[in-house]
């Protein structure tokens, strides 16, 4: 009897260290969530705080060395300090009275009261005698909203009856524009949050499971918002709306989309597991290279814009690359530590069931009869559906041919109604449309009658004046005006020339290239800047960028996809597909834009942004597919480890791909063009990618490789010859 109980110590022993196992386990568990709700807790507030780091000031797009941005910078020279024009407008439409100019003159002294005011005009007619104008000056450090809405207030309230009035100009679009961006931080996350709480609710059919995956996006939300405002305010990076709004977007549509393939996985290995905890840890290992490859890519992607040469994209790379960090972690230490906590309770009511492995199904991942009958068709039929596919996606990038990415008036940006762009086409009826938005030149104080000739004669310029201490008088040279002296700073004057096109508009632009080519043989060292040269210079660095970035971030996911992969032939059939992909998403928005919603164009960012965050997220659904399909492959050969692996992962990619399509179509909440394009991008071109290019272009055509698509790896070599499961390629 004695020696028959000599075993029951050691398994009493080993019940106990099991115990202490399953402790600690629970306790690690604990300690990550309780991590991550403090770091929620510290970010959470920052929401409300990130705003004091944000600018959308267009010079601080630019680099410091834009000829635009010397001349924004020496401009306080001659002013006193930085400062942005603003204009008020009122205007009387049977023709103004004695009264009104009485008023409006009133006005211009309450005007030169207002804080951060640094000077405000006389009282300016116009030709037809109908309007007022008031040209003031506001100080480029204030808070241009604030300023704005001070001065909007002032006219409102001292306005007479039939006179109407604006207050437009550089400064008050500039406020408008930014407050456009004022639901970035409430309206745009609820809509993303909503979509995606519903598309988890119809993927799951659980209850708690969409929870835990919003919970794991706030996580990553909260931590990379936080971060940001970070290097926001250490002055590290230049954080705008856009950034913002893409920083919200891509923390919350990567996480969710890296907690699919990590539940997909735990989903399969608790059929197969009966311990929950081993189960879990099988999912890691198995969906942590993929998560891990595609976030990498992402973020190498979205860093080479660290390549841009304008600072609004330098600054989205590293907010972007926050943001997916964030995701990634939150997704494989968060989510994790709360399904460790809820076992399979989390898949309630549909909790996934026990099979014996010794069963002959074991081994083969369960799908449905939808991409059961999808993989079996790819099969069958790879070479027609390659061939068709790659036509389709041709004709629809010959879309690109109606493409107008060359820039679009900052008026045309806002679509929202705003009094700023309102006044601004009034104003175009009584003055000059360029009133109030100068082009500006500096220029050597010896040279300065032949440059103002010669700026002159450009055409859509009205007139031109040297700066003499004051703005808003009239032109020097006017008959029985004593001419005044300039105003001559290192030598240089400044040159004021009004324009008779709006300042934002595409023929304003070609006026300052004219400008420039004038000068440039009567006086080299002449700068032309001003509004209108901002935005030349703008769209000029952004092609410059598109052409120089492309190229870059077509290597790195190259380099990325090959070590992952182990293949030189895998890595160009993606990338090809992917490229083929952003063709036809771009060729589709194209027509939309023009024919569909009659945008007046798009800005040259668009087609950059659109393709680093088509292709690096577009790689990443071929990632989850293609890692997979290696998997598979290594055990079942090459032709069953396609179907094997489209099979496995077509639900789970095309959740994940209609999740992040939901998340970036929320972008279109906030009522500024370029993000709304951006929206429609991104969400057009991932459905596309999850829907077509990974479903049906990339497995056809892998089939009609062959093994040849992992070359030179090994698997090249001994594809299936360890399997006895089908027929290898």
């Amino acid at each position: 009897m004695s020696r028959q109980a000599v075993p029951a110590p050691a398994e009493g022993a080993r019940s106990r260290t099991s115990g202490r196992v399953r402790v600690l386990r629970v306790l690690a568990a604990l300690v990550l969530v309780a991590a991550w709700m403090a770091v929620s807790a510290r970010g959470g507030p920052t929401f409300g705080t990130i705003s004091e780091v944000t600018n959308n000031d267009q010079t601080s797009y630019l680099p410091a060395t834009a000829e635009s941005t010397v001349v924004q910078n020496r401009e306080k020279d001659f002013f006193g300090s930085d400062t942005i024009p603003v204009v008020v407008l009122f205007v009387r439409d049977s023709g103004l009275i004695a009264a009104d100019r009485q008023a409006v003159a009133a006005e211009a002294s309450r005007l030169r009261a207002v804080h951060d005011v640094t000077s405000a005009s006389p009282p300016l007619p116009s030709k037809d005698g109908k309007a007022l104008e008031i040209i003031a000056t506001v100080r480029a450090s204030a808070d241009g909203s604030v300023v704005v809405d001070a001065l909007r207030r002032s006219v409102a309230g001292h306005e007479s009856p039939g006179l109407r009035s604006w207050v437009t100009g550089p400064a008050a679009i500039g406020a408008d524009f930014g407050a456009g961006f004022s639901g970035i931080d409430g309206v745009l996350l609820l809509v993303a949050l909503a979509a995606v709480f519903v598309i988890l609710l119809v993927v799951y059919r659980s209850l708690l499971l969409p929870v835990v995956v919003l919970l794991t996006s706030g996580f990553a939300l909260t931590g990379s918002i936080l971060v940001v405002y970070g290097i926001g305010k250490a002055g590290w990076v230049t954080i705008t709306g856009q950034s913002r709004g893409i920083l919200a977007i891509l923390a919350i549509g990567a996480a969710t989309d890296y907690s699919l393939l990590l539940v997909a996985r735990y989903r399969e290995a608790l059929r197969t597991e009966r311990s929950h905890w081993r189960a879990l840890w099988t999912a890691w290992k198995r969906a942590i290279e993929p998560i891990a490859a595609s976030a990498a890519t992402v973020i190498l992607a979205v860093l080479c814009l660290g390549f841009s040469d304008l600072n609004s994209n330098k600054g989205l790379g590293p907010v972007a690359a926050v943001a997916i960090a964030f995701a990634f972690l939150a997704a494989v230490t968060a989510l994790p530590a709360i399904l460790a906590l809820l076992r399979r309770a989390a898949f309630w009511p549909l909790i996934p069931r026990y099979y014996d492995p010794a069963a002959a199904t074991a081994d083969e991942p369960r799908a449905g009869r939808l991409w059961s009958g999808i993989g079996r068709g790819v099969e069958r039929r790879p070479r027609i559906l390659w061939i068709a596919t790659t036509v389709v996606l041709g004709a629809l990038a010959l879309g690109l041919t109606q493409l107008q990415a060359n820039g679009v008036p900052q008026t045309d940006t806002l679509l929202s109604p705003s009094q700023s762009v309102a006044g601004q086409k009034e104003l175009g009826r009584h003055y000059d449309a360029g009133s109030g938005s100068p082009v500006v030149v500096l220029a050597p104080q010896a040279s300065a009658t032949r440059v103002l000739h010669a700026v002159e004669q450009v055409p859509h310029i009205a007139s031109a004046s040297v700066y003499t201490g004051t703005r808003g008088g009239p032109p020097a040279g006017m008959p029985g005006v004593p001419a005044p002296q300039p105003k001559v700073v290192g030598g240089r004057v400044l040159i004021e020339a009004t324009l008779t096109v709006q300042a934002d508009s595409r023929t304003a632009q070609d006026a300052v290239t004219t400008v420039r080519s004038r000068l440039r043989p009567i006086a080299p060292t002449a700068k032309v800047g001003g509004t209108s040269a901002l935005d030349l210079d703008t769209n000029v660095t952004a092609q410059r960028d598109l052409r120089t970035i492309i190229p870059i971030v077509l290597a790195v996911i190259f380099v990325v996809l090959a070590l992952l992969l182990r293949s030189l032939v895998a890595p160009l059939l993606l990338i090809a597909t992917v490229v083929l992909s952003y063709g036809a998403t771009l060729g589709v928005a194209a027509l939309a834009f023009r024919f569909g919603f009659r945008f007046p164009g798009a800005d040259p960012s668009v087609p950059l942004f659109g393709f680093v965050f088509l292709v690096a997220l577009g790689v990443d659904y071929n990632i989850f597919l293609m890692t997979r399909v290696r998997e598979e492959a290594k055990r079942r050969g090459t032709r069953r480890g396609i179907v094997t692996g489209l099979t496995a992962t077509g639900g789970v990619i095309t959740s994940a791909g209609v999740v992040l399509a939901a998340t970036f179509a929320a972008l279109g909440v906030i009522p500024i063009l370029f993000l709304v394009q951006i929206a429609f991008i991104v969400a057009f071109g991932v459905l596309l990618d999850t829907i077509v290019v990974r479903t049906l272009l990339v497995p056809a055509a892998s089939l009609e490789i062959g093994r040849a698509l992992w070359w030179p790896a090994r698997l090249w070599r001994r594809d299936g010859a360890a399997s006895p499961s089908g027929p290898t390629s």
